[in-house]
């Protein structure tokens, strides 16, 4: 007996956590719906992924579709498939954490798909109300930024190539939700010995100019003993 072929259909949807950094402050893109479910609300970026697309290549073509840049920071944070966390039934979704420098982005962020009105930044602690499941999607995704810190170049990802002891506590601090004592972070900073000081200085800032830093990835690797 000949038996009918059972045809699955799957909805499977990619959506990305996209932190950038920049005037001190941790910042997450959002796109601003245009279409129902959910019209007018801020949402992550993201869309399904093509039928005969790989997970990974639908991350890049959303993240390129969104910023401009290929070979972007990213982590996969999980798959959320919650029964009603969409109106129109299961959708399963992948959660994808990624980071871009803000100087890289900051004139090319755009939606380019029809059902996305506009893409803004939003301080991660000034964000509005999102839709879907979106909220505990970014909280998931914060909690894994705090836990991974010590041992992750997100941080570096983060700050420009060239950057101030003074930014790199900031981005510290915004992760971590906490003030940090500026002489006890310095000093272990100084301690983990993966930063380059340069005899460079801050130009166009109208206080004193901080002296300028690099992060050496290598040995950065090295004392996590990846190398």
């Amino acid at each position: 007996m000949i038996l009918n072929p059972i045809v699955l259909q799957t909805h499977f949807t990619i959506d990305c956590v996209i932190y950038s950094f920049n005037e001190g402050k941790l910042q997450l893109l959002l796109t601003e719906r245009s279409v129902y479910p959910y019209k007018d609300w801020w949402a992550l970026p993201g869309f399904f992924v093509e039928k005969d697309e790989e997970m990974e290549d639908a991350v890049k073509r959303i993240l390129y579709e969104h910023t401009g840049l290929k070979d972007i920071f990213m982590e996969q944070l999980g798959a959320f498939a919650d029964v009603k966390r969409h109106p129109e039934g299961r959708i399963l979704t992948v959660a994808f954490s990624t980071i871009v420098k803000y100087e890289d982005v900051k004139s090319k962020i755009k939606p380019t798909t029809s059902y996305m009105r506009q893409a803004k930044w939003f301080p991660i602690d000034q964000l509005p109300v999102v839709a879907f499941d979106h909220a505990k999607i970014v909280e998931q995704s914060m909690q894994k930024l705090k836990h991974t810190i010590s041992y992750s170049t997100a941080v570096y990802e983060l700050l420009p190539e060239k950057f101030t002891l003074t930014q790199l506590q900031q981005v510290y601090e915004a992760i971590l939700g906490k003030t940090l004592d500026k002489r006890n972070f310095r000093k272990k900073i100084a301690n983990a010995g993966f930063l380059k000081e340069l005899s460079e200085v801050q130009k166009g800032v109208s206080y004193r100019a901080a002296r300028l830093y690099k992060f050496d990835k290598r040995k950065f690797q090295k004392q996590l003993g990846l190398l």
